[in-house]
C-alpha cells in the first residue's frame, strides 16, 4: 500500500504535465523539457497553428449552393476609376422596383380602391395619376366607383385608360360617375396571374443580366491598366451583387404568389 502510494506521488505530476500539453491549444503549445533525465526523455516541440485555407472544388460548391459563403467587399475608393459599383447597384435596385410596380399595375385581384390608384389618364394637362383626378372608393367587393366631379372633362380619357389598363376591366359611366363591376376571382384567375408574375419576374433578371453583362463588359476594357487580381475581385462584386438582386426578385415572387393564391 505505502510502495503504491509513492509510486503514484512520482507518476502524477508527469501525468498532469502530459494532459495539460494534450488539452492546450496548439497555438500555445512551446517547446517543453520534461524535468529529470534529458538524454532520456526527448524535447518535445508543436508548432503555433498556421491559417489554412481551403479551395472548394466544383462538387462541393454544387453542394454547398444557396448556403453562406465567403463574400467580397471592395473599397469604393479603389475601383471608383475603374467602375462605379454605386451606380451599377443603382441599376439593379431599378430592376427590383419596376417589378414591383409591374405586379402592382397588372398582377393583382383587384379587390381595393388602391388597385386603380397607377393608371395613368391622358388630359389636356398632361398624364396624371387616376387617383390625382377621381375619387376612388369601394361600394362592394366586386363594384369600385371612380367620382370625376371634380374634373368630369376627363371623364371620357379616364374611362378609356382603366379600359386599357391591361386589368381585364369594362367600366361603365353614369354622368361623371364611373361604375367598375370586378370579375369574380376564380381559381383558374389566380392561377393565370402567379403565370403572368413569374413571366414578368423572368423579364426582369433578363434586364438583370444586361445590366451584369454592360458592367463586366466596361471593366473588361480596364485590363490594361489594373491588375488582373483586382479586375477578378470586382468581377466577384459584381457578381454578388446580382446574385443578391436575384434573391429579392424571388423573394418578391414568393410574396406575390402567397398573395394570389392565398
Amino acid at each position: 500500500m505505502a510502495l503504491g502510494l509513492r509510486c503514484f506521488r512520482l507518476v502524477h505530476p508527469v501525468f498532469c504535465n502530459s494532459f495539460a500539453a494534450l488539452t492546450r491549444p496548439v497555438s500555445e503549445v512551446t517547446l517543453k523539457t520534461v524535468s529529470g533525465r534529458q538524454n532520456d526523455h526527448g524535447q518535445y516541440m508543436a508548432s503555433p497553428a498556421v491559417p489554412i485555407r481551403y479551395f472548394a472544388t466544383k462538387k462541393a460548391k454544387a453542394k454547398g449552393k444557396g448556403q453562406f459563403q465567403t463574400r467580397v467587399n471592395l473599397n469604393a475608393a479603389l475601383v471608383e476609376d475603374i467602375i462605379s459599383l454605386e451606380e451599377v447597384d443603382e441599376e439593379m435596385k431599378s430592376v427590383i422596383e419596376a417589378l414591383k410596380d409591374n405586379f402592382n399595375k397588372t398582377v393583382n385581384i383587384r379587390t381595393s380602391p388602391g388597385s386603380l390608384d397607377h393608371i395613368t389618364v391622358v388630359t389636356a394637362d398632361g398624364k396624371l395619376a387616376l387617383n390625382q383626378i377621381g375619387q376612388i372608393s369601394m361600394k362592394s367587393p366586386q363594384l369600385i366607383l371612380v367620382n370625376m366631379a371634380s374634373f368630369p372633362e376627363c371623364t371620357a380619357a379616364a374611362i378609356k385608360a382603366i379600359r386599357e389598363s391591361g386589368m381585364n376591366l369594362n367600366p361603365e359611366v353614369e354622368g361623371t360617375l364611373i361604375r367598375v363591376p370586378i370579375p369574380k376571382v376564380t381559381r383558374e384567375h389566380r392561377e393565370m396571374l402567379v403565370k403572368l408574375a413569374k413571366q414578368n419576374t423572368n423579364k426582369a433578371k433578363d434586364s438583370l443580366r444586361k445590366v451584369r453583362s454592360n458592367a463586366m463588359n466596361k471593366l473588361k476594357k480596364s485590363k490594361d491598366k489594373v491588375s488582373e487580381d483586382t479586375i477578378r475581385l470586382i468581377e466577384k462584386q459584381i457578381s454578388q451583387m446580382a446574385d443578391d438582386t436575384v434573391a429579392e426578385l424571388d423573394r418578391h415572387l414568393a410574396a406575390k404568389t402567397k398573395e394570389l393564391l392565398g
